[in-house]
């Protein structure tokens, strides 16, 4: 997928920014211009290619046209919406068309009259009474939303409005800035976190002075969109908002995670063998300073009090999880570790904000796994995923890797634009240099080629079946990585000896495969239907993150389409539990929604074959030793790093009770992920936490 899928995803449902203009209790709108006025912004990304933007039109009579368009990593949305206000700022009609960034068509319309509030979208329809203002929060919206929404909140004195479909948005402070041009003008601006939506805050850089209207969107280390001529200013806005950012989660960190001070017992588990694949009998489970330092039968120690005591109550004790496929982002902490995921492997995030987000979990200062993170290596093209490394030659890329060895990355992933004339070389260097090889198939190549070159790991099962779809012209930095898989896959014969040939390759040259399976479950929904991988979990979720699940990303065109669509996901499925029935090496990565989806991952591998125990090992074992951190993390052992969860039910057993995780304990400290569940408007999926008794570390001379 892309450094920024998560981002692009979120665009789609949050919106940035505004022309739209109201001084904080002015009386009216300002007066509609005699002739059209056009504002504009630019989408600008982290390396400072400009990728698109945003244009918004005034026109006489009240009405606005925004029309939005970007692309990034060869996708993008593109969209037109038409609006009309009240009085008061909010909305009286608004619809908007176009597409979503994977080109699925969008039609939404609201209107509000006469009291009454209606909507239609791709996935529902409604009506509630509006006796006074409401905003309306759109699927298919696009940065002109919460601009719309700034407008009318500032024009309130409580800062907060009710939303349709339901919710309420609320509007705060957090900082202030006079920033200046290069030209010398100089604007006072104001930082503003909208809540109410989604997981996070939506953080939003307005004028501080009337008319106030938004000025910028900064997404650290990812991308900006900021008035025309004003993207200088960038660099100030995003480090003052990273501070903001900063405090709402070392606040966080310090409610979810708790110390555990002295000696730790975790009491009557039933501690799970990742090396066999099998659940043990009832155990305690000693840890001192972060670190297991005895498994032994339960109640078999001779009874002393330790510090700190857990109640495990015969539930099931595993390893901490790995996703090895993250995008980090510091507000996906929580849901990774209420989930249990105790480290990530970043596949490609900005390399000075990731240096930053480990410093800060070093620091306790935010609740997040630990981080083992890959170098991302891209090269130059219309369709690159631009990051920090974008190389041209041979020399380039040595220098990028020279740069990831330096400063300890284990790992190297190559990305879709990356020149095929140098890549050997190029994977022959990091090889030299102690760096495993990872990433897509760069495009004019398949599969079996960057195997044969040396890859180690491949990203993704549709880059693995791609090698039976693509012919030597084929663009897999267009839609077309997608599309091809979703329209061919369903007649690809598994059983046929080039698929076999491929498998036993596979598995002679030892080449891991990171499947994401679950990621690739949009190719088959469609607008109005619960997302494969979110299905049982979706009543879980708040109210407006169901409605926008449903959301279809995918342009399905036809009945008969929609059939081959599903086709495809079911042949996904198959293969992948081919591959590790040939004992080709798997690992457990989302690049989606943190969390749920790793759970989702591995009831994916039990649909395809696998045991729940085995799928556990996979996201367990498998995630150790392909980091390299098999010395210290996967398994429960004296020695190793106490990254341990407590499940309700039997996982090994039932996969699907891997949702229900009860307790973690990690970088010394523990979490509840009932707490944070429902901190984050998340109904949990357990009833109670496993009973904590701490007394505090005894006094030196009673030691």
């Amino acid at each position: 997928m892309t450094p920024v899928f998560d981002w692009i995803r979120r665009v789609a449902r949050t919106g940035l920014l505004s022309l739209l203009c109201a001084g904080a209790g002015a009386p009216a709108l300002a007066a509609p211009p005699a002739t059209p006025v056009v504002t504009r912004y630019g989408m600008w990304m982290a390396d400072g290619h400009r990728a698109g933007g945003l244009q918004i039109e005034a026109r006489p009579g009240g009405e606005f046209i925004a029309r939005f368009e970007y692309k990034d990593n060869g996708r993008g949305p593109d969209t037109v919406e038409r609006y009309r206000l009240d009085t008061d700022g909010t909305p009286l009609h608004y619809e908007v068309r176009g597409t979503t960034t994977y080109g699925s068509q969008i039609h939404e319309t609201f209107e509000r009259a006469a009291g009454r509030a209606r909507w239609r979208s791709e996935v529902d329809r409604g009506e509630v009474a509006a006796p006074g203002g409401l905003l309306y929060g759109p699927l298919g919206g696009s940065p002109a939303v919460d601009g719309l929404a700034l407008a009318a909140l500032a024009r309130r004195s409580d800062r907060t409005l009710p939303l349709a479909p339901e919710g309420t948005l609320r509007q705060q402070v957090l900082d202030r800035v006079t920033v200046t041009q290069p030209s010398g003008q100089r604007l006072a601006l104001q930082l503003l976190a909208h809540v109410g939506q989604g997981f996070e805050p939506t953080y939003l850089w307005a004028t501080e002075q009337a008319p106030v209207r938004l000025f910028a969107q900064i997404i650290p280390g990812s991308s900006a969109l900021i008035l025309e001529g004003w993207q200088s200013t960038q660099p100030v806005l995003a480090a003052r908002q990273k501070e903001a950012e900063t405090l709402l989660m070392a606040t966080r960190a310090r409610q979810w995670l708790k110390p555990l001070p002295g000696l730790t017992v975790v009491r009557n588990a039933r501690v799970f063998d990742s090396e066999q694949a099998r659940l043990g009998p009832a155990s305690d489970v000693y840890v001192y300073r972060g670190r297991i330092t005895a498994v032994v039968p339960a109640g078999s120690m001779a009874p002393q009090a330790p510090d700190t005591q857990i109640d495990a109550a015969g539930r099931v004790m595993l390893p901490g999880l790995f996703d090895m496929h993250d995008h980090a982002w510091r507000g996906a902490g929580g849901l990774h570790l209420a989930a249990g995921v105790t480290t990530v492997r970043d596949m490609g995030s900005n390399n000075t904000m990731m240096a930053a987000l480990i410093d800060e979990i070093s620091a306790g200062q935010l609740a997040y796994p630990q981080v083992v993170p890959a170098g991302f290596i891209e090269g130059d093209s219309p369709f690159a995923a631009r990051a920090d490394f974008v190389v041209k030659t041979l020399d380039d890329a040595r220098r990028a890797i020279d740069w990831y060895a330096q400063r300890g990355y284990p790992q190297l992933k190559v990305y879709n634009s990356f020149p095929k004339e140098i890549l050997r070389e190029t994977v022959a260097y990091a090889h030299q240099r102690g760096l495993r090889v990872s990433g897509h198939v760069p495009v004019f190549l398949r599969a079996e080629d960057v195997i044969d070159m040396g890859f180690d790991e491949i990203q993704h099962i549709n880059q693995l079946l791609l090698n039976f779809l693509v012919t030597p012209t084929t663009d897999t930095r267009t839609l077309d990585r997608f599309v091809l898989p979703a329209e061919r896959l369903g007649e690809l014969d598994l059983d046929s000896e080039p698929v076999q040939a491929f498998i036993r390759l596979l598995k002679q040259r030892g080449t891991v495969v990171d499947l994401t399976l679950m990621t690739f479950m949009f190719i088959q929904q469609q607008h109005g239907e619960d997302p494969a991988e979110l299905a049982d979990v979706l009543q879980h979720l708040p109210p407006d993150q169901q409605r926008s699940a449903r959301m279809a990303t995918m342009k399905i065109p036809d009945a008969a389409a929609a059939r081959r669509y599903r086709a495809a996901v079911a042949k996904m499925i198959d293969f992948a539990g081919r591959l590790y029935r040939a004992g080709v090496p798997l690992v457990a990565g989302t690049d989606h929604l943190a969390g749920f989806v790793l759970h989702s991952e591995l009831i994916g591998y039990v649909q395809a074959g696998l045991t729940p125990a085995q799928a556990i090992q996979v996201a367990t074992l498998n995630g150790a030793r392909y980091t390299g951190t098999l010395a210290d993390r996967g398994r429960i052992a004296p020695g190793m790093r106490a990254d341990l969860l407590l499940v309700d039910g039997e996982p090994t057993e039932r996969i699907a009770d891997i949702r229900r995780v009860a307790l973690v304990i990690t970088q010394g400290r523990w979490l509840a992920p009932r707490e944070v569940h429902q901190s984050l408007g998340i109904k949990p999926f357990v009833e109670q936490t496993p009973v904590v008794t701490s007394q505090g570390p005894a006094p030196a001379a009673a030691r």
